[in-house]
């Protein structure tokens, strides 16, 4: 594995236009037709994908381990929503984030966000196994 420190202070967003699709009853996690909880958790993982994706080792790609995220404040459609991540760390093969959403108004959500690089062959393979039932 390459050293994964380079990537400290990188910053990915992401950003989206909430929809109707994107509310809170549409998703079924409320009633109340406002920016749902987990499209702003997969919008910051986006953002966290956008920073360091691209640089990593070929056949390698990060996965979400570890969500610590407020969701503060409500979100109506039609309004934007920008979620940004920044490297705060890199501590072998995990990485951590420092994250916010913003919607036109205010700040919307924050917290922190951990990521693992794995190979993708070797995730494969166990995945594999444990469908067979393999341990």
């Amino acid at each position: 594995m390459v050293d994964l420190t380079p990537l400290t202070g990188l910053i990915g967003t992401a950003q989206l236009k909430v929809g109707a699709d994107h509310t809170a009853p549409f998703v079924g996690s409320g009633r109340i037709a406002v920016l749902a909880t987990p499209v702003m958790i997969n919008l910051i993982e986006a953002a966290a994908l956008n920073a360091i994706e691209r640089l990593l080792p070929t056949g390698h790609q990060s996965l979400g381990i570890h969500l610590d995220v407020s969701h503060i404040a409500a979100t109506p459609a039609g309004f934007w929503v920008t979620a940004t991540a920044t490297v705060l760390r890199v501590e072998g093969r995990t990485i951590t984030f420092q994250v916010q959403a913003r919607d036109d108004v205010e700040v919307i959500g924050s917290g922190i966000h951990k990521r693992v690089v794995v190979s993708v062959v070797r995730f494969d393979e166990r995945l594999q196994r444990k469908v067979r039932g393999q341990r």
